[in-house]
């Protein structure tokens, strides 16, 4: 039985999320903390640090995953785990991912303030590379954590300079030895800022969250030939950027034609890059995401559609390569009923609600009995600087963390 006066320390946890902030922080109040970087070591010293202190122990596997541990009274059940990411986007905010992180800290520090002891112990996980800004694809280490990546896959992942995670996880002293995955979880709770306006728009400090939607990522090149910009008639180009061009306007017209879905290019690479040449190749991103995975399924065929047209007209040659899909996910009943009760128990308004951005708890939910807890941002912005929360809504949505865990972990 949970207690009824149960509350984390609210001001501590902010002050927490504030000296977080420094490492990396940006001139307009963000933050730049990408994966494996020597500022992604900082972070992550801090709160190994803070996790000792909270007398926990830590262990870190072979993908750079961080699991602090407070022990139990039966430490032969599985834990009842949350965490979320500490990276970063290269102008990201404060609170994505970092707080779902924090938060799992909070519970905690607030458990041994309150001299609660749970039957079985208790897990805060940071999980590798969740962006997948610097290394694609996204959540890659919690992916091997799950089954859907091999570790040679994930270890091997490079970014734009080569560097693979396997070697920058070596050199901030991050390579773990402990195997990734085979760890059983007893539940696992991710808390994280909503990234969107629903829950700020209905008034609500906490989202109960069912699942995510499916999410495609592909990577397309489009090749024609390099030309003098001044010499070569206009109906004698194979421009490259010509072709991107249309088919990034097709990616936007093929998320209005299937609502709710959207899609986004947000990567691209041009070459040779030269102001008075004609490109002759160009390399970019689609993000294509759609709550059903027949919505998605078709919004994949219209792009393909798109780029075969688009590039046959204009006499070019094109690749469009999937690199990841996550189908739409379902969450457990079981936690998410936790999660429920908690905010109910608290008093919060709650919503039901679907995540539109891709989570590692996405990939645990394959593993493990799994749940998230969404609070408000302002104005539904995020992977910006200016992404903001208010102390009271963190705190609000710790709270249901610490029940939640508690109704699993007692």
């Amino acid at each position: 039985m949970v207690q009824s006066n149960l509350r984390i320390d609210g001001n501590r946890l902010w002050h927490s999320l504030m000296e977080m902030a420094k490492i990396g922080a940006t001139p307009k109040g963000g933050c730049a903390r990408l994966a494996l970087t020597d500022l992604d070591r900082e972070g992550r010293d801090l709160f190994v640090r803070w996790c000792r202190e909270a007398g926990c122990s830590i262990s870190i596997d072979r993908m750079g995953n961080i699991f602090a541990r407070r022990p139990g009274r039966n430490n032969d059940l599985p834990p009842v785990v949350t965490g979320s990411h500490l990276d970063t986007q290269p102008t990201g905010g404060k609170f994505d991912g970092v707080y779902g992180v924090l938060a799992g800290l909070e519970v905690i520090r607030s458990l041994n303030d309150m001299k609660i002891e749970t039957e079985a112990p208790l897990e805060v996980a940071v999980w590798t590379n969740e962006e997948g800004s610097r290394f694609a694809p996204a959540m890659v280490a919690s992916g091997v954590f799950a089954g859907l990546f091999t570790e040679e896959y994930g270890l091997s992942r490079a970014d734009l300079d080569g560097k693979t995670i396997g070697e920058e996880l070596k050199r901030i002293g991050y390579a773990g030895d402990q195997p990734v995955g085979g760890r059983p979880f007893r539940a696992f709770f991710e808390a994280h800022i909503e990234q969107g306006p629903i829950l700020e728009a209905e008034r609500k400090a906490i989202g109960v969250v069912q699942g995510i939607q499916g999410i495609r990522w592909f990577e397309v090149t489009v090749t024609g030939s390099e030309s003098h910009a001044g010499t070569t008639p206009m109906n004698r180009r194979r421009d490259a950027m010509l072709g991107a061009a249309r088919i990034v306007d097709a990616v936007n017209r093929i998320a209005l034609d299937h609502p709710p879905g959207v899609g986004t290019v947000g990567l691209l690479q041009v070459s040779p890059n030269s102001r008075n040449t004609i490109p002759g190749s160009v390399f970019f991103s689609v993000d294509l995401r759609h709550p059903s995975d027949e919505g998605l399924g078709k919004m994949k065929a219209a792009l393909e559609a798109a780029c075969g047209e688009i590039c046959s007209a204009l006499g070019l040659s094109h690749d469009c390569s999937e690199i990841w899909h996550s189908p739409a996910l379902h969450y457990d009943p079981d936690c998410i009923a936790a999660v429920r009760r908690a905010a109910e128990e608290c008093g919060y308004a709650h919503l039901d609600i679907v995540s539109g951005a891709g989570h590692d708890a996405g990939h645990i939910c394959r593993v493990a009995p799994t749940a998230m807890i969404f609070v408000p941002c302002a104005d539904g912005i995020s992977h910006n600087e200016v992404e903001s929360a208010t102390p009271e809504d963190l705190a609000a949505g710790c709270n249901v963390l610490l029940r939640a865990m508690l109704d699993r972990a007692m």
